[in-house]
């Protein structure tokens, strides 16, 4: 298994996710749900180094989300964190001006990156704002969780300065998405070289099943 906290990224930054307002967040309320599923999940994110025990004053409530293969997904509350949490305006791209730039091409592959926020380390002091609690006590993360207003501002930016090379050129890039696009057959062999010899050098990882290669 991997340890997501022996190849989180540290070349560009580690990332600041929760600059506070004047206000701290509240306390939410707690859901009932399945305590072995809650066992299994938490101790996942334990051996993949996504998180540590907690004793911060803060603590997100959680709840799961079924998926459309029926297993259940743990998500993190942060709505009262994200209500204080100073906004992060960094721009999203356009979906339409993003299918502009694919005019011309007929070759593509998709990459999906592997548990896309897990790969950015999130500043020290950061930290204790992620904690969430749990039946099993309180617990933070060392990696950028999802569910944070500013996580998908601050990942976009992260992936633009490590596609700026390529970016609009042969590659475009939405969030944890990222589409290799050319014109060629011999183009497209070349491009999709480029882009995972660069995701190789930024040691980011992908998730095979997820992602599409000469679509």
């Amino acid at each position: 298994m991997i340890n997501l906290a022996t190849m989180v990224v540290e070349k560009l930054y580690e990332v600041t996710v929760c600059r506070f307002k004047e206000t701290l967040p509240g306390k939410g309320l707690d859901l009932l749900f399945d305590y072995d599923e809650l066992s299994n999940q938490l101790q996942e994110l334990l051996d993949k180094g996504c998180i540590i025990p907690s004793f911060s004053q803060w603590g997100a409530p959680i709840l799961f989300v079924k998926k459309k293969d029926g297993t259940y997904l743990m998500c993190i509350d942060y709505r009262e964190l994200n209500k204080v949490t100073i906004k992060n305006r960094y721009t999203l791209p356009c979906i339409d001006d993003l299918y502009d730039q694919l005019q011309g091409s007929s070759y593509y592959s998709k990459i999906d990156l592997l548990s896309g926020y897990h790969q950015l380390r999130i500043e020290e002091e950061d930290i204790p704002k992620t904690t969430f609690r749990t039946r099993y006590g309180h617990y933070e993360f060392l990696v950028m969780p999802f569910g944070l207003t500013n996580a998908p501002a601050v990942f976009m930016d992260f992936m633009n300065r490590v596609c700026k090379p390529y970016l609009d050129k042969f590659i475009i890039v939405f969030i944890i998405d990222m589409l290799i696009y050319s014109k060629t057959q011999e183009e497209h062999k070349e491009h999709l070289q480029l882009a995972l010899e660069l995701l190789r050098h930024e040691k980011l990882y992908s998730q095979i099943s997820k992602c599409g290669l000469w679509i």
